[in-house]
C-alpha cells in the first residue's frame, strides 16, 4: 500500500522496468556538485540531484554560543535542515517543521562518526542545509553536501561521508528515489557510510521489507554511495584545480 494517501493511478515502472522519470531501477539520478560557493561561509558546497537543489554553508569551528552550550572534550555539531517556502509546489511555512529538525538531527547523527571534534574542544561547528528545491532524497543529498562543505571549510575528518536512499516502489527495489517514487512507494530505505573506512553512519527503514529485499536494496545504497564518494572527490579536486589554474594565470608571484 502507498505510504502517501493521494490516489495514484498512473503507473511509475513500466513493463521493461523503466521508472516514471526515464530511469533503469538501478540508475542514479543525474548529480552536480561544487564547493566553496559562498564567501562569507567556512566552507560551502552545492548540489543537484535530480530537481533537488541544495546549498549548504559550515561555519566554524568558533568559540561555543551561548557558552553553556560548549563541551570540554570536544566540538558541538550543530546541523540545520531547513526546506525554503519556494523548495515544493506548494509554499511551505518559513517555519521549521517538526520535520526539518527530526532531519536536522539524522543528518547531524550520520556526521558525527566521520568529524575529528575532539582537536576543538570547547567551540561549534555549525552546518546549515538549505532545501531549495525538493524533489525526493533530500535527506541523503544534503548529507552528502554538507560533508563536502565540512571538507571545503578544512575540518578535520576521518573521511568523507556519503549518502543515498533506496525505495520499493510497485513491488521493485529502485534507487534514489524521486519524489512520486518516494510518496507512492512502498519502502524507504536512506543509508549514508563512510566509504574509506567501510563504516554505516545512517540506517533508516520506513515501510516494509523482506529479508533479501533489505539486503538486496542496502547492496544497491552502498555501490551506489561509492559512485557518490567518487562525485565528491572530483568536485573538490577541481576547485584546487581552479585556484591553480587562477595562480597560473597571474604569473603566480614568481620572480623571473
Amino acid at each position: 500500500m502507498p505510504r502517501s494517501t493521494q490516489d495514484r493511478s498512473e503507473k511509475l515502472i513500466s513493463k521493461d522496468g523503466i521508472r516514471v522519470d526515464g530511469r533503469r531501477l538501478d540508475e542514479l539520478r543525474p548529480i552536480k556538485m561544487e564547493v566553496g560557493i559562498l564567501d562569507k561561509a567556512d566552507g560551502s558546497a552545492y548540489i543537484e540531484q535530480g530537481k533537488n537543489k541544495i546549498m549548504v554553508a559550515v561555519f566554524g569551528p568558533r568559540e561555543a554560543h551561548p557558552k553553556h552550550v560548549a563541551l570540554t572534550d570536544r566540538a558541538v555539531l550543530r546541523c540545520r535542515y531547513h526546506m525554503a517556502p519556494f523548495s515544493t509546489e506548494e509554499r511551505r511555512s518559513p517555519a521549521p517543521s517538526r520535520r526539518d529538525m527530526e532531519l536536522s538531527k539524522v543528518i547531524r547523527e550520520a556526521l558525527e562518526p566521520a568529524v575529528i571534534s575532539q582537536l576543538y574542544p570547547r567551540t561549534t561547528i555549525d552546518v546549515f542545509a538549505e532545501i531549495l528545491q525538493s524533489d525526493g532524497g533530500t535527506r541523503c543529498a544534503s548529507i552528502t553536501a554538507a560533508s563536502l562543505a565540512l571538507a571545503d571549510a578544512g575540518i578535520p575528518m576521518r573521511d568523507m561521508v556519503a549518502a543515498c536512499a533506496v525505495g520499493k516502489v510497485e513491488g521493485e527495489m529502485v534507487l534514489d528515489p524521486c519524489d512520486a517514487e518516494d510518496k507512492n512507494g512502498e519502502a524507504d530505505l536512506p543509508v549514508a557510510i563512510m566509504p574509506n573506512l567501510g563504516l554505516i553512519t545512517l540506517l533508516q527503514m520506513d515501510g516494509k521489507l523482506s529479508k533479501e529485499e533489505f539486503e538486496r536494496g542496502l547492496n544497491m545504497a552502498i555501490k551506489a554511495c561509492m559512485e557518490i564518494h567518487g562525485r565528491q572527490r572530483e568536485a573538490l579536486k577541481n576547485k584546487y584545480l581552479e585556484i591553480e589554474r587562477s595562480i597560473g594565470e597571474y604569473g603566480g608571484g614568481r620572480e623571473e
